[in-house]
């Protein structure tokens, strides 16, 4: 095999690998645009690499993708950029290959809003071995190899991300389809009308809702009472001539699916300018988050695109 051949047939290889590297480092980042930084990176070491001294390349190349990672994870401007309470993950529309393996309820659980927001409460190597563990079911000795650690260190950091991931859930499991979208078009409903103790009702007793604010404040904005989440969602929701100058126009409101949640798109033209998603739990609203700073709804908007839609709930919001 000549040299060409040779690198095509070293790049088929990566490229074989490209939507599961992605969906590893979206899961480690909680950025579809820095998992995307990251598999570049990862190519170019595999493109600088003594290829034909790597035994096992899909190996090779989740250990690199998972210490760039770390690495990223560990810098001095991530460790700023989560904790001045600005960060929320960036939101994937169903059939995004990025979001990855979805066959069991924990590999679906894992690439979750409420799950990838849990993951800032561990350290670095604790969320490596949690989702290397839980999403992509490796085994103890194959993470230590992966890590550089010993088995008994991965079985302790994953044993102290269970921990703290479950005392931090919140309960309910997976919701019914149907039954989440009748909750969120209740509310959707109940949001536009004004209609504040409907709203109350939709929601469990500590429900809470997050919002970037449009990427227009440097902190999250933050409502932790049934009563502050309805007020704040009846003022959301209703439209204005100031909403629809921000947005560019006037949106359509369509139903979706985002991170395996239930969610509401506005979507201008063929752009997504706003995300609401919704974790539900036994039956009715636990959290709402609020997502419409275009730096985190670019990937969104690329599938969208891509996307045949439903007809919109509200056709002119």
């Amino acid at each position: 095999m000549d040299s060409t051949a040779t690198d095509r047939f070293d790049t088929s290889r990566f490229e074989a690998s490209r939507n599961r590297l992605a969906s590893l480092a979206y899961r480690l980042l909680g950025s579809a645009a820095d998992a995307e930084d990251a598999v570049q990176d990862a190519y170019l070491h595999w493109q600088a690499a003594d290829r034909e001294r790597i035994k096992v390349p899909e190996a090779w190349l989740t250990k690199v993708v998972t210490n760039l990672c770390l690495d990223r994870l560990r810098s001095a401007q991530a460790r700023r950029e989560r904790t001045v309470g600005a960060w929320l993950p960036e939101p994937l529309l169903d059939g995004d290959p990025m979001l990855g393996p979805a066959d069991e309820f924990e590999q679906r659980e894992s690439v979750s809003l409420a799950v990838l927001t849990l993951m800032e409460r561990l350290s670095p190597l604790e969320r490596a071995v949690y989702l290397l563990r839980e999403a992509f079911s490796y085994g103890h000795a194959e993470i230590a190899e992966i890590l550089d650690i010993t088995e008994s260190a991965s079985q302790q950091h994953l044993h102290r991300a269970r921990r703290r991931v479950t005392a931090a859930r919140r309960g309910g499991g997976e919701a019914d389809p149907a039954s989440a979208r009748r909750i969120v078009e209740e509310f959707l409903a109940a949001a536009s009308s004004g209609r504040t103790e409907r709203l109350v009702a939709l929601l469990t007793d500590d429900a809470t809702a997050i919002s970037d604010g449009a990427g227009l404040t440097a902190r999250l904005l933050r409502y932790d009472t049934p009563q502050r989440v309805a007020a704040v969602a009846r003022a959301g929701f209703r439209p204005t001539p100031a909403k629809r100058r921000l947005a560019g126009g006037t949106p359509a409101v369509h139903y979706a699916l985002v991170n395996g949640a239930p969610a509401l798109l506005f979507v201008l033209g063929d752009r997504v300018v706003g995300a609401v998603t919704f974790d539900i739990a036994h039956g009715r609203i636990a959290t709402v988050r609020g997502i419409a700073a275009p730096t985190r709804l670019a990937r969104i908007t690329e599938y969208w695109r891509q996307h045949e839609p439903d007809a919109p709930l509200v056709a002119q919001w």
